[in-house]
């Protein structure tokens, strides 16, 4: 039976997962909690001697440096508008957003004046590479330094679970590959026929697309906003 509200079951990692839960709640819809990644903590020697700014790919990003330092007077070049928004929670006040993904982001750093010192890509370990190559080989310093890792989890929560086995689940969202990577392996033996695949692009959702859905809505941009607009979307055609 259709609960009064629609379940919209959260991959997404602690604690961006509540704050989408939240904007769930306010659409009108039941969120259900289930991070298919948990955030670890990387031991890490954090040297900023040298830098101007530091980038940010992920709120989480955002977070891990903050827990690690004090230091709040340098750059922060964020990705997006909720990086952005966990920067100036943290205490950044010189900010610059790229409203995009990583690849916007290198074209805006790019786009600014050099610089005199570098800048620290603060990320999760599984975010090395790209784009420190990329402003590397267009004659930036800059350097890569892991503060945390993204870990699957091995099951549902357990209102998950129950919500799948009543049928009160009718979206599943995901918010990047690794997630959805992890959810695929936890999905297995679940139903998803009748249920919504709703990611925040079709990258993200490639470890997922090949499941059976009742229909799959990707974001028109790799933002929260563009996400729960799909989300809408995929409640739409449920509803109607």
């Amino acid at each position: 039976m259709m609960p009064d509200r629609p379940g919209i079951l959260i991959t997404r990692a602690s604690p961006g997962a509540e704050e989408s839960a939240g904007r769930i709640a306010t659409l009108g819809y039941m969120p259900i909690l289930s991070p298919a990644l948990e955030m670890q903590a990387l031991p890490a020697k954090l040297d900023l001697s040298g830098l101007s700014g530091l980038v940010f790919t992920s709120a989480n990003g955002v977070r891990a440096f903050a827990a690690a330092s004090a230091r709040r007077d340098l750059m922060a070049w964020c990705v997006g508008p909720a990086t952005e928004a966990a920067a100036l929670e943290a205490g950044f006040c010189d900010l610059s957003c790229a409203h995009g993904d990583s690849t916007a982001l290198g074209d805006l750093i790019l786009s600014h004046p050099a610089p005199e010192g570098g800048v620290l890509h603060v990320a999760n370990e599984a975010a090395a590479g790209d784009l420190v190559a990329r402003l590397q080989g267009a004659g930036r310093v800059a350097r890569f330094l892991a503060l945390y890792a993204m870990r699957p989890v091995s099951k549902l929560m357990p209102e998950a679970s129950a919500a799948f086995s009543t049928g009160n689940v009718q979206a599943v969202l995901v918010h990047s590959a690794r997630g959805a990577e992890s959810f695929a392996h936890i999905a297995n033996d679940l139903d998803l026929s009748q249920i919504h695949l709703v990611a925040i692009s079709k990258k993200a959702a490639m470890p997922l697309v090949a499941f059976s859905w009742a229909g799959q809505q990707f974001a028109a941009a790799p933002n929260e906003d563009a996400l729960m607009l799909a989300l809408k979307t995929a409640m739409a055609d449920v509803s109607g």
